[in-house]
Formats: structure tokens, sequence, C-alpha cells
């Protein structure tokens, strides 16, 4: 009887120990995503709220660094390089850093995301951008921080922080035109070698049509500027398919020659093997 007691007790104090008590954080965490032209933006922050509290200059000093938000530094992602202000940056994730003051912000785009909060060294040469930016003041409060994307174009648009009656925005600029435009001369030039040569493999590996897979693979290899190995071993099994073991060997051959001067065993190997095969030998 005492063991089951003693065990009763073990079994309730394990429960207790591993037992844990949830409840909402107090600044909750928010992940926005925004596309501006063909830009993908992935913004993530946390938001704390006023609870009629005095935010900047009291609880947000002026003049000192702010993490923009709570909890971890707030990040913002672009998959494409865009221009902050007047400086261009490159495709990648950085931390958003801001020293609020009275009339102006000044808000800087920080390699370095691994922080949680300000960084416990400040580093300048991390600094991918910076800009300064005037404060604008609302009518009404703003009671959770918020980061937004206002003024959306093709080209352009804003990022904007709020919270009590302080609105501040910083321009980000995209090279929206220049991608599209680079787009619809490939489009309008026609496909490209790895257009038709994509094409060729699937139509060969799918069973379909081999004779447009033929055209397109000798298409490829007409339109690529430096001969691919890898190339002329589709171009030797396509016409191995089409009945054209003539042209086979001759693309394998090919093949095979440029495999060993590029040193890849691999396509040497396959190459010679369906040698053997199509010579008979």
């Amino acid at each position: 009887m005492k063991k089951i007691i003693l065990l009763t007790f073990i079994c309730l104090l394990s429960l207790s120990v591993n037992a844990q008590v949830e409840s909402p954080q107090p600044s909750t965490s928010q992940t926005v995503n925004q596309t501006v032209g063909l830009t993908h933006i992935e913004l993530s922050y946390s938001r704390p709220s006023m609870r009629e509290r005095n935010i900047f200059g009291e609880l947000v000093p002026y003049g000192k660094m702010w993490r923009t938000g709570a909890n971890k530094n707030t990040t913002i992602s672009f998959d494409k390089d865009v221009i902050i202000g007047s400086k261009e940056v490159k495709a990648g994730t950085y931390a958003i850093f801001t020293k609020p003051n009275a009339q102006s912000w000044e808000i800087y785009f920080y390699s370095d995301t691994s922080n949680w909060g300000i960084p416990s060294v400040w580093e300048n040469e991390k600094v991918v951008a910076s800009v300064k930016a005037n404060v604008i003041v609302m009518p009404t409060e703003v009671e959770t921080f918020t980061i937004s994307f206002d003024a959306i174009s093709n080209d352009k648009a804003n990022l904007g922080f709020s919270w009590d009656q302080t609105y501040v925005t910083v321009p980000i600029s995209f090279f929206t035109d220049a991608q599209v435009t680079k787009s619809i001369e490939s489009v309008m030039s026609g496909p490209n070698a790895g257009d038709y040569y994509s094409a060729a493999v699937y139509y060969f590996n799918a069973d379909k049509d081999i004779k447009k897979a033929k055209n397109w693979i000798d298409k490829a290899i007409e339109m690529r500027e430096n001969p691919a190995f890898w190339y002329y071993r589709q171009q030797s099994l396509i016409y191995a398919k089409a009945g054209d073991k003539t042209g086979a060997i001759k693309a394998a051959k090919k093949s095979l020659a440029l495999a060993k001067e590029a040193g890849n065993d691999h396509y040497v190997a396959l190459n010679s093997k369906s040698l053997k095969v199509w010579e008979g030998k």
C-alpha cells in the first residue's frame, strides 16, 4: 500500500513540474508579406501597445537606438535588389533599428539580424542604408505599434511606422521597370537554349512526340554558345529513341569528348556504355 501511495505521489509531482501555464504575449508578433512590382517583401516584428503609457520621449527615449518594436529585432527581407532612400540595397534580410526624436527619426537597415534587441556592439559597417525621416503628428492615437506598406505603386512604396500620434515613413524604390523590360525582351526574342533543352528532355522522359524532342534538342545545341556534354548526352538518347542510331553515336561521341575534357567521369561512363550498345561492341 505504501508503495502505491509513493508511486502516485511521484507521478503527481512529475506532472506538476512539467506543466506549463500558457498565456498570451504582451507584444504580439506579426509577419507581413507584400509584393511591390515583381519584388516580394517579408516583414517580421513584435507589436507593443500603449496601455495608457507615454510612448515617445518616455517609454521609447528620444535620441537612443530602438529595436523598432519589442522582443527580437524587427527584420525585413527583399528577394530582389531595392533602393532605400538613395542607397541601393542587395536582396537579403536586414534588421531595422530606429533612433526616434521629437521632430525626426533616424532609420537604419542593419545586415546582422541575429540580435535580440539592440546589438551589444554597434558596427557602422553593417549599416546598408540609413534614412532621416520627419515625424508626422496624427490627429488620433494608434494604440498598437504598426509597421505598414503605404502608397504602393509598381516601383515605389513607403515603409510606415505608426504608434501613439507619431507617423514616420521611409521611401523604398524598386527596379520593376528594368525587370519587366528584361522579361519582355526575353519572351519577345523567343525561347532560349535552356527552354528548348528542358522541353526536349521532358518530351523524351514523358514518352511524348519524339520528333518534336529531336527538333528542340537540335535547336538547344545550336543556340548554346558553349557546347555542353549534358546537352549532347540528351541528344544522343533522343536520337536513339527516334531510331537514328548514326545520329545517336555521333552525339554520344561528342558528349564523351566534352565530358573527358571537363573531367566528368560519370558522363564518360554513361556515354561509353551507350556507345558499346549502339556500335554493337
